[in-house]
């Protein structure tokens, strides 16, 4: 008799989401045959993705039960986060192959333990306690703390654009990279991976980490990394065309305009490297990233390979 070993390694953190997501489609009570199909295609395109569907399935027979309120304060989640939040929290730490200490901070984890969270492709505004007006971007995660001695606004992870009000009290945003300080201003503050981007556009804000401390004029961007705080250029007001719901391009290379374009949908968006280099310039609706990925082969000589919805790559135009 031979003995069959179960893969108890860590699922890599895209298909232990989209697992997720397939299996409360799925408890919905809205499965079309279409999204079935849909659903096994995906779980063949990978080998990965198989795994995590095997690890989801074994998840959720041991969750039934659970009281997730319970499970949700372990986590420390807020408690206004729906039954179908708490399962999804649970099911991405079980998926994620440790223990609950040890995924706290992790992606897609830190949007169900935040104050306010977007999904990926949603965007949304809210006006705070003191007037200021806070812009989140897909997928962002920020806590909110305002006191009587200072505001202030922890962020978890994307991108938020903020049109600070004035006040005799600092606002203070914290990155994993350091600290952004502003009396009031309109600023943009995007993590990327281990760096921190911010863009002032009005107003003051000073840049703080490990002692130094650089002042941003209106206009200017710098990056708050690992080891300094590093001068970047120009602050553009294209970068934050999200906040009308558009993204724009001007000579961007196309592995850029794609990785740009994947923050806004689920799943893998890529091209072949022949491609990568091509250019590509307008103003793109991103509540319709089907249709912009449909328009790429009418504006470059490029075909668009969809195996799933989720598995998209972008390749040469063939010839002949």
């Amino acid at each position: 008799m031979s003995l069959h070993a179960v893969d108890r390694s860590r699922i890599a953190p895209a298909a232990a989401e989209q697992a997720v997501e397939w299996l409360v489609e799925q408890q919905s009570g809205d499965f079309s045959e279409p999204r079935r199909q849909a659903w096994q295609e995906w779980r063949a395109a990978d080998s990965e993705h198989e795994r995590a569907w095997q690890r989801i399935e074994s998840v959720n027979r041991g969750l039934r039960g659970l009281d997730t309120t319970l499970a949700m304060a372990a986590l420390g989640a807020p408690a206004r986060r729906s039954r179908r939040d708490a399962l999804k929290l649970l099911m991405l730490c079980a998926l994620a192959g440790g223990g609950v200490i040890g995924l706290r901070d992790s992606e897609p984890l830190l949007a169900l333990r935040s104050d306010e969270a977007t999904d990926v492709g949603e965007r949304r505004a809210l006006r705070l306690l003191d007037g200021s007006r806070l812009e989140l971007n897909t997928a962002s995660a920020v806590d909110i703390r305002f006191d009587a001695g200072q505001r202030w606004i922890e962020m978890r992870q994307g991108e938020i654009l903020l049109d600070g009000a004035r006040d005799s009290r600092p606002l203070r945003i914290h990155t994993p990279q350091g600290l952004i300080e502003t009396m009031g201003g309109r600023l943009n503050v995007r993590i990327l991976g281990r760096s921190s981007q911010v863009s002032l556009f009005d107003g003051d804000a000073d840049l703080i980490k490990d002692g130094q401390r650089q002042s941003l004029r209106p206009g200017q961007r710098a990056n708050l990394s690992p080891m300094r705080i590093e001068t970047a250029g120009s602050a553009s007001e294209d970068s934050v065309a999200w906040t009308q719901g558009m993204l724009v391009a001007s000579g961007m290379r196309l592995d850029d305009f794609l990785a740009e374009l994947g923050r806004y949908r689920r799943g893998h968006l890529g091209c072949d490297p022949q491609v990568a280099g091509l250019l590509i310039s307008g103003s793109y609706p991103l509540d319709h990233t089907e249709r912009i990925l449909a328009m790429l082969p009418k504006a470059l000589p490029v075909e668009v390979h969809s195996l799933t919805r989720y598995w998209v790559k972008v390749h040469p135009r063939a010839t002949g």
